[in-house]
Parts: C-alpha cells; structure tokens; sequence
C-alpha cells in the first residue's frame, strides 16, 4: 500500500505508526495550502524579506537564495520555514499580485480562460469556419480601425500567375471581382451567373496605363511614343483629351 495520497501526495496514517498526529498534520498543512490555494505572486526568484504565515508563491525559473533548486515548485511559509510542494496539471489558483486566476499546465502558471492566439488552423467569429474559408465571419459589419496614423489590408499571393484579390458575391455566387487576377495587373471583372466573365477595367503594372473594355487606354498627360488604337491622354498644353484612332490623335473634347 502506497503511503501517500495519489493526486495531492498527503501521507497516509499506517497501521501501527507511532505519533500519528504528526502525519495527520502534515496532511492537513497540505490541505490547508492547496484547497482555495492562493499566491502571491507567480514571477519571484528571491524569497521575499517578510512572509506571513500560509502564505504561497509559484517558484519562477532561476530561484536563488532559499529557493534554489525549487523552480516550478510552491513555496509556502509554514512554521518559520519553507514548505515546498510539486504543482499538477489542472491546479489553479488565486494570484494575487496581478488579480487573476491562473492554472498549471506544461509547466507553466497561464492565466484561466486565456488561449494561445497563434498559428490558429481556423477561426469562425457566429460562423463555421472551414479548410478553404480559414476565417468566416457572420455580422452585420466588420471594422478594422487604425492603431497608429493609418490603417492597410494586405492581399498576398505567392506567384504572378496566382489570384489576390476581392471577391463579392450575390447568394455565394460570384458577381464582381477586383484584383490581381492570373497576373500583376489590376482589374475589375463582373459576371452574371458567376460563371462568364467580362473585364470592365485594367490597369497595367508595367506602364499604369488604363484600359476600358479592352478598347479605351487612359494614359498620363504625355502621348506614349507607340500608340494602340483607343489609347488616350490629356494635353494639358491644349486642354484637351485626345484619342488615338489607329492613324492621328482626335480630340475628344
């Protein structure tokens, strides 16, 4: 037979032992320590200069003094001395210097309730999140505020010829798009039924020159040197808008 206790380790009086009111004692000094336990704090390495007595802290990483070699463990002040005991996974107590509840697990004193925010392989915010849609959001509005002078949402693909870009949908089918899209230029499609698709508007990254329904080019206020047919400028100098026919520049106004 074991003479201890298996979860809290508290002696067990044995058959025939002499002065079992000591390890009747020492089991209620256990008791009176873990039961409603409370710390005074999670982060000293130095035993403190004055202690009360029943008074708790965790052992943080590093203990000097009479704490050395009792890292991760509980020292309680008991009678003019040190009492330390071994925490287990699933104990939770009372911090008191920072007025929190914290548990032990891994090894570690970790606030109750608080979870581990990185690496997530999902989120859904009144939503099911899924393989594919990694973050889903159900609400009546989403609001990303500024933290500083500004605020920017960033749409990262891997490779030129992938997609990033902002899909809107009626009833999860697609209905207008806007991105970069199988390369780095931008451009803003629309569809129907989700299916057909027809590009309204590209600009191109090479040259920033705009082209409207693969015909119209908005080009800056200098006439490029090889004109496409529909390409366009403005001559500030004429205050006009002029567009390339194929042959001459027309004024269009």
């Amino acid at each position: 037979m074991s003479e201890q206790t298996p979860n809290l380790s508290m002696p067990y009086i044995m058959p025939s032992q002499a002065q079992k009111h000591v390890t009747h004692n020492e089991a209620i000094e256990l008791l009176d320590m873990i039961v409603q336990l409370t710390f005074e704090s999670v982060v000293l390495t130095t035993p403190p200069a004055v202690t009360e007595e029943g008074q708790a802290w965790a052992v943080a990483t590093g203990a000097t003094g009479e704490w050395a070699g009792q890292d991760g463990r509980i020292a309680t002040w008991r009678g003019g001395g040190w009492l330390f005991v071994t925490p287990q996974d699933g104990w939770r107590a009372w911090v008191r210097d920072v007025a929190e509840i914290q548990a032990y697990t891994g090894g570690i004193w970790v606030t109750q309730g608080e979870v581990e925010l990185q690496n997530l392989p999902s989120v859904g915010i009144n939503a099911t999140a899924d393989t594919t849609n990694r973050l889903s959001v159900n609400a009546d509005a989403t609001l990303l505020n500024n933290d500083g002078a500004g605020h920017q949402v960033k749409i990262n693909k891997a490779a030129v010829t992938d997609t990033a870009s902002l899909l809107y949908q009626s009833g999860f089918s697609g209905r207008a798009e806007m991105g970069l899209a199988g390369n780095d230029d931008f451009s803003i499609k629309v569809s129907a039924d989700g299916s057909a698709w027809f590009t309204g508007v590209t600009v191109a990254a090479a040259s920033g020159h705009v082209q409207i329904d693969q015909v119209l080019h908005l080009n800056p206020t200098a006439a490029p040197a090889s004109p496409a047919a529909g390409d366009v400028y403005f001559d500030a100098a004429a205050s006009k808008l002029r567009c390339y026919d194929g042959t001459v520049w027309q004024d269009l106004f």
